[in-house]
């Protein structure tokens, strides 16, 4: 099935329902439907092999994804937060591309591209186009996406026609959302929760209202203009968010679910934000570009009995990712690849048809029985409960001794004077690797150092306690939220002890 289809359907089911509001834009289904043809013959017309995108998304995220796939050609939406050279870099990565670009990033592309289009040219010639319609393959390339590189160099992620409505139609019931459902999507085009946003809430029959430029009382402000009832957003936003929501006194009545993921959240953040909208149902989204998007999820009932529990089993599930969505196969291994038992830490390997493990220029890391190794560090508990505990490459051996930074942030988030913190290693010359905790202080505080020393020795084993203790005022973090720890450890390298 081409993801092409998932348009058709939503147009066949209610053509003149608004699809989408970006702005002062208002597209109905069957707009939307026509701007695609219209784009699909604009792209034809480029002569060019692969499409990509620069852009802050809106409009032209669901309008370049579903022209694309009536071109028959892949798409690729890449983060304009790079450095121009970062950019035009990935752009030669692709195939001979037709490059769309926001006007106000047009200088960072340069002269990459077979054509480079400005987004409201493209646009304008979508409207004059002749359509144009190709049946894809379904196990052809529909959407190739850079992973954030936040470790590496990034990889050139590819997600089949089949992966993305696997994925879909496997989690989402077709046209099951009231005529009145709305959903805030501020979540960038360069990502999969993006992607996933524009067509899982076109194939459920949601309008997407685009927030392109995140601002906290802005989405605020939206959230109750659009009567927004699904939103979606990351940590950081989250943060943004629960501080207008205390500073203002804000009701959000029509707001019905609000997701969060794409890096570890905070226990006090999470628990604030179920006390200052009880009516809210929250979802924790846990997946990867790999997989299409969400492979677990925690819902707003697992929240609500997880924040209300006496019982410890039942509250420590508000700090896991869920259960395995339908489709989706997960195991635990040791290193040698032995699957683990419940309760046992190991990497975490995904089985399922929305999971894609290929890379451009490095084909299928899948295993012969069609596992991804995911290199995330995880536990599943005996109810099928996730919980990550980080990125292998993340993992801190001090004294022969592995180490999850996460075990160590857990505890420190809980000390009233943090706010924010990371844990990261560095060279050592005794211990091989020191634990350095990077707080960020709690508004207000100005925190003992050897006090949040003695909070962790408390509550974990000597050996997990940090070395040092660094304050900083932010975190630096990507847009999704994940904390940049290679620019922290370079940074920390970088700094004397006691600094």
């Amino acid at each position: 099935m081409s993801i092409a289809l998932i348009l058709e359907m939503a147009v066949s089911a209610n053509p003149d329902r608004t699809a989408l509001v970006s702005g002062d834009l208002r597209l109905t289904t069957q707009q939307l439907s026509d701007l695609a043809d219209g784009g699909a013959g604009v792209i034809a017309g480029s002569q060019a092999k692969h499409v990509a995108y620069v852009g802050t998304g809106g409009v032209m995220l669901p309008l370049l994804i579903f022209a694309s796939a009536r071109a028959g050609l892949a798409f690729t939406s890449l983060n304009y937060r790079l450095s121009a050279e970062s950019i035009q870099a990935l752009i030669r990565r692709l195939s001979e591309p037709l490059v769309v670009v926001d006007r106000r990033y047009r200088q960072m592309v340069g002269d990459c591209g077979k054509q480079i289009m400005v987004s409201d040219d493209f646009v304008e010639a979508a409207r004059s186009s002749d359509p144009v319609t190709e049946i894809a393959d379904p196990d052809s390339v529909a959407i190739v996406l850079f992973t954030s590189g936040t470790t590496s160099e990034p990889k050139a992620v590819e997600l089949s026609h089949n992966n993305l409505t696997s994925y879909i139609t496997g989690t989402v019931e077709f046209d099951s959302a009231a005529p009145a459902d709305a959903a805030l999507i501020c979540v960038p085009p360069y990502h999969i929760a993006g992607v996933g946003a524009a067509l899982s809430n076109l194939y459920a029959g949601r309008t997407m209202v685009y927030l392109p430029d995140f601002d906290a009382e802005e989405w605020v402000r939206l959230v109750n203009r659009e009567r927004i009832t699904t939103a979606t957003v990351v940590p950081t936003m989250l943060d943004r968010i629960v501080s207008v929501l205390e500073k203002g006194h804000h009701e959000l009545p029509s707001l019905r679910n609000l997701a969060y993921g794409g890096s570890k959240v905070g226990l006090p953040l999470i628990r604030r934000a179920l006390e200052l909208l009880p009516n809210v149902g929250f979802v924790n989204a846990y997946g990867l570009t790999e997989t299409s998007s969400t492979i677990a999820v925690l819902t707003p009932e697992d929240h609500r009995r997880a924040h209300r529990a006496s019982d410890p089993a039942i509250a420590k599930r508000l700090g896991s990712v869920g259960q395995a969505v339908p489709g989706i196969e997960l195991q635990i291994r040791d290193e040698r690849g032995r699957v683990l038992p419940p309760g046992e830490p190991g990497e975490l390997f995904v089985r399922g048809a929305q999971v894609s493990g290929r890379y451009t220029g490095i084909g299928s890391v899948l295993d012969e029985d069609g596992w991804f190794p995911t290199k995330d560090i995880a536990i599943l508990d005996e109810d099928g409960y996730l919980y990550i505990s980080g990125r292998s490459d993340d993992t801190i051996i001090r004294g022969g001794e592995n180490i999850a930074p996460a075990e160590v942030e857990d505890v420190l988030i809980e000390h009233p004077d943090v706010r924010d913190v990371a844990v990261v290693g560095v060279d050592d010359p005794h211990w091989g690797q020191a634990i350095v905790a990077v707080v960020v202080p709690a508004d207000g505080a100005d925190p003992d150092p050897e006090e949040l020393r003695a909070h962790v020795r408390e509550n974990l084993r000597g050996s997990r306690t940090p070395d040092r203790v660094v304050f900083r005022a932010e975190l630096p973090t990507n847009a999704t939220g994940k904390v940049l720890r290679r620019e922290l450890a370079q940074a920390l390298r970088a700094t004397p002890a006691g600094q």
